[in-house]
């Protein structure tokens, strides 16, 4: 019995030994919950980027290199034709259209749509922007170790100008994902892309801002702003931290030139990763939708409206039959929760609503008449935003 108990006591020691071997070496063997496409993450507990943590990188003093030569090989150049139909004035006429059709129509022209992208995972995924890929008709994607081969669309999603790609083959390193949560100003950043055609470009500079809206340009989400030069064909390309991981997709610029004049965007990776997936596993992106307008509180409208703060959003614009006119919003009211969630202005009150799963009533509480009511609204589906609304 002594020598049946010891036997089983050395196997429960050697099993309990293995796992903790395995969660140090391979903590992603540990994980129970089946992911949607496997992509690597910085641990949470990941130094400061700063440039202290950047000193000890390779032993190379204030040097980027360490971080630059981690992220290059998961950056990718795209390709793409599309074809675009030539206008003139005179055949888009109504009346010449009437007695002559399309006889005259000009043939249309091959544009050549250039961008950058970032590899995911070793399963083929690439992550880019959606207008790089839109409406085109062959994909080329070129990699750093010299190889290019054809490009298959996965899915996009206008909202966000996100967009997934695939190529198949083996042998791909993807990047390592960081925390954008994390980011402040004053970060040091790298943009890593093919500005221009001239090859793979690594530029350097900082966070300028975070969360900054651009609600034309991205209404579900806050930007990355950077100085880090960012410049046609750097688009769908990686921002990375100091020590290689994702922070962020390059997706627009602010320029009267066209060309880089210091004020760049990036659309954070906590975002991109949740619409990369649900793109992955379905398709698509599916949002919810009330059918709704709102702005933010400023103090002078909190002032006139008699309201005791500024936390929430005030509803500007109802359609009519939507589910918002259904379940009782009114002109005025102020969205303070959306299905227990709090609202503290328009981007959290929009990622709320597009959040809410379509099909299900949620629980609204708003502000009305210095009075607090509770709204059950049944959701909605949003539908996507025509690429020509840009």
């Amino acid at each position: 019995m002594r020598k049946l108990w010891l036997v089983f006591a050395q196997a429960v020691t050697l099993t309990l030994a293995v796992i903790f071997v395995v969660s140090l070496v391979k903590p992603e063997w540990m994980a129970w919950r089946t992911q949607v496409v496997e992509v690597h993450e910085t641990p949470g507990s990941a130094a400061e980027n700063s440039l202290s943590a950047a000193a000890g990188l390779g032993g190379h003093g204030f040097t980027f290199s360490d971080a630059a030569r981690k992220a290059i090989p998961s950056v990718v150049n795209i390709s793409a034709t599309r074809q675009v139909r030539r206008r003139n004035p005179l055949l888009d006429d109504p009346a010449f259209q009437r007695f002559f059709g399309e006889r005259f129509n000009l043939p249309p022209d091959t544009q050549l749509s250039l961008g950058s992208g970032v590899i995911v995972s070793r399963e083929g995924y690439i992550l880019t922007t959606e207008h790089v890929v839109e409406g085109v008709s062959d994909i080329q994607v070129s990699l750093h170790d010299g190889r290019t081969l054809a490009g298959k669309i996965v899915g996009m999603d206008p909202d966000t100008d996100l967009a997934v790609v695939r190529v198949s083959t083996s042998g791909l390193t993807p990047i390592t994902f960081g925390e954008s949560d994390r980011a402040k100003v004053g970060d040091v950043v790298l943009a890593i892309g093919d500005p221009f055609s001239v090859g793979q470009t690594v530029t350097m500079g900082i966070v300028s801002a975070v969360g900054r809206e651009i609600g034309s340009a991205n209404p579900f989400g806050s930007f990355i702003q950077t100085d880090a030069a960012i410049n046609p064909g750097n688009s769908g390309g990686a921002l990375v931290d100091v020590r290689g991981n994702l922070i962020g997709i390059n997706t627009l610029i602010f320029s009267r030139s066209g060309g880089y004049q210091g004020i760049g965007f990036a659309i954070p990776v906590s975002l991109a990763k949740r619409i990369m997936e649900q793109i992955i596993e379905t398709g698509s992106v599916t949002r919810g939708w009330f059918g709704i307008e709102v702005a933010d509180i400023t103090p002078e409208l909190a002032e006139s409206l008699g309201l005791k703060g500024t936390r929430g959003a005030i509803v500007g614009a109802i359609e009519r039959g939507s589910p918002a006119e259904k379940g009782g919003l009114k002109l005025g009211d102020v969205i303070v929760e959306i299905d227990g969630r709090p609202v503290g202005d328009v981007n959290t009150a929009l990622n709320g609503i597009a959040g809410a799963p379509p099909g299900k009533s949620v629980p609204v509480k708003v502000v009305r008449r210095d009075q607090q009511l509770t709204l059950d609204v049944l959701v909605g589906k949003r539908k996507p935003r025509p690429r020509n609304e840009e």
